[in-house]
């Protein structure tokens, strides 16, 4: 438990100390190829509910709310929340992914950009049971991680576990969810320079 205190504690204090980059670097990232993955997948009609999950600063928050779905965010790092608040205008949850309190079956949708690859890969089965059950059924989950060979630790003072595909497919099936689809991006790029893993998986 202190490992995982440690963990979360040096992670969120990296992101928290340099929120501002990161907002101006990131916020202006193309990332509707993730957006519209999640949303394809989806039942029903507009609004929908979406769970964002490391939301960041906001900038997808608000991509959601523009298409007419009632967008949540939930975020460990206190700057990011404050400015998820300020940029969206969305709820904001601010929790740590290891210590989860979230609603049974009350989404529609979760979409994990760029964030569940900081969740330790013993702690990932728990979590990911969490998500599942905060789904609605037949709800779907997003994610998009660091393409790698399974390494797991330091990345600088931000920890993460950079899957492959059999092993990434591995988490999500024990957990009880069902693959949809997959992809590597940016999709600009040769195949060998697509870094990042996305899947969709339902509930």
């Amino acid at each position: 438990m202190e490992k995982l205190q440690r963990i979360v504690a040096r992670t969120l204090a990296n992101y928290q100390g340099n929120a501002e980059a990161f907002w101006a670097g990131t916020r202006d990232h193309d990332v509707r190829q993730n957006i519209e993955a999640l949303l394809r997948h989806l039942h029903g009609e507009p609004p929908l509910r979406i769970l964002d999950f490391g939301c960041g600063p906001g900038r997808d928050l608000k991509a959601f709310t523009e298409l007419g779905h009632i967008a949540v965010g939930l975020e460990g790092c206190e700057a990011f929340a404050q400015m998820a608040r300020e940029h969206s205008a969305c709820e904001i949850l601010q929790q740590s992914f290891l210590a989860l309190d979230l609603p049974a079956a009350a989404f529609d949708g979760v979409f994990a950009n760029a964030s569940l690859f900081h969740v330790p890969s013993a702690e990932l089965p728990r979590v990911l049971g969490q998500l599942r059950e905060t789904l609605k059924p037949g709800g779907v989950l997003f994610s998009s991680n660091p393409r790698g060979e399974n390494h797991e630790g330091w990345y600088g003072d931000r920890y993460g576990v950079h899957h492959d595909l059999a092993s990434w497919r591995g988490f999500l099936n024990a957990a009880g969810f069902t693959e949809l689809e997959h992809y590597y991006r940016p999709s600009h790029l040769p195949p060998e320079q697509r870094n990042w893993l996305a899947s969709v998986w339902r509930r």
